[in-house]
């Protein structure tokens, strides 16, 4: 048989696996997003401890690099003062007329899709360090954003 047509296993053909990007810039976490990076960690190491398959467990043991690398290197957000945006607050502004909520926290703990952006967003940027009734320039368009509430997560 030519060694044209044989395969040694299936392994070979794979795409290699890489590590996780970690996110430029300080690893700033709420407490929350730190408490939930722990439970990711407990969680992968349960896993772990059950002893899955070979690409399970080697999976497993990859996000398990990345989450105690970002344990590591996480840095909590000062508190927020309730008075300006900042990380740990929850902002509600005025875009195109539209109000919006939104939650300005860490790179993991962010899901838009309920509200919580991470600090590095670009509407996260451009709203950071304002008080309410500012009015603040976003995607190229002086004044877009206008501030209505801040707040503290709770």
């Amino acid at each position: 048989m030519s060694v044209a047509f044989r395969r040694e296993s299936d392994e070979e053909h794979k795409e290699p696996r890489f590590e996780i990007p970690l996110p430029t810039g300080p690893n700033l976490v709420t407490e929350r997003g730190l408490a939930q990076i722990r439970a990711r960690i407990q969680e992968l190491q349960d896993r772990l401890a059950a002893q899955p398959p070979e690409g399970e467990r080697t999976e497993a043991e990859r996000d398990l690099r990345y989450w105690k690398t970002r344990q590591a290197t996480a840095q909590i957000a000062p508190t927020p003062n309730g008075e300006e945006a900042a990380i740990g607050t929850r902002v509600t502004i005025r875009l195109n007329g539209a109000e919006r909520t939104l939650s300005i926290v860490g790179h993991d703990e962010a899901d838009p899709s309920a509200g919580y952006v991470s600090f590095a967003a670009p509407l996260a940027v451009a709203i950071l360090g304002s008080c309410v009734g500012d009015r603040v320039n976003f995607a190229g368009k002086p004044e877009a954003v206008e501030i209505v509430e801040i707040a503290p997560l709770s």
